[in-house]
């Protein structure tokens, strides 16, 4: 059974008052809840219970559902552009063609998810679980993939990743297909091609450098010559 709007409302209002320790508050359980096509844009259900629940074509633009647990919950189609799912358990969730643009999904569990056709442009994936999530199709333009596992993950693009070089000991994600590297906040975040990014190592490493270091300038572009090889035999 669908819920109201009405009733939807007062189990958003009675999580507030949970989360501020106020009395009356009850934590939202929304488990297995029939929410298709909802409108829950901007609604505060940080840490909420959305396991299972039936978010197909649910409006949740700039929900906050950090920590929130939506494990196998059904958001096929749901705009999710610009949410909080920071630390979001949605592990085996059905996201097919779900909009996450510029939707944080740091430390996301997003394991064995189903994302095929997302549109995942400029979201935040720093050290989000991606293992064995089904990616096929997904637009992941400008997305930040710092510390990203995206082990046994099913994409249609390919990509190689090279960890703990350079200052940051970070990770460095190069996508073949679209010829993009992705360093840290490199180019704000958005990467650049492999022969831009051998420019700015240059620029910034290198003897004739802003800030000369030998170790981080032989790491780079290691990782540089690897990427070059890895494209060669696409």
């Amino acid at each position: 059974m669908k819920i109201s709007a009405k009733k939807l409302q007062e189990i958003i209002k009675s999580h507030g008052r949970w989360l501020r320790n106020e009395e009356g508050g009850e934590r939202a359980n929304l488990s297995g809840a029939n929410l298709r096509s909802a409108n829950l844009s901007s609604a505060y259900l940080r840490s909420a219970d959305l396991s299972g629940a039936n978010l197909r074509s649910a409006d949740l633009r700039s929900a906050n559902l950090s920590g929130a647990n939506l494990r196998s919950a059904d958001l096929r189609g749901a705009n999710l552009s610009g949410a909080n799912l920071r630390s979001a358990y949605l592990r085996s969730a059905d996201l097919r063609s779900a909009d996450l643009s510029g939707a944080n999904l740091s430390g996301a569990n997003l394991r064995s998810a189903d994302l095929r056709s997302a549109n995942l442009s400029g979201a935040n994936l720093r050290s989000a679980d991606l293992r064995g999530a089904n990616l096929s199709g997904a637009n992941l333009r400008s997305a930040y993939l710092r510390s990203a596992d995206l082990s046994d993950a099913d994409l249609d693009k390919t990509y190689y990743q090279v960890v703990r070089i350079g200052s940051r000991r970070g990770t460095t994600t190069y996508c073949v297909d679209d010829d993009n590297v992705l360093c840290g906040c490199w180019n704000n975040y958005k990467g650049g091609t492999l022969e831009e990014f051998k420019t700015r190592v240059e620029s910034v490493y290198g003897r004739e450098g802003n800030n000369p270091n030998e170790q981080y300038y032989d790491e780079y572009m290691a990782a540089i010559t690897f990427f070059a090889a890895m494209k060669e035999m696409k």
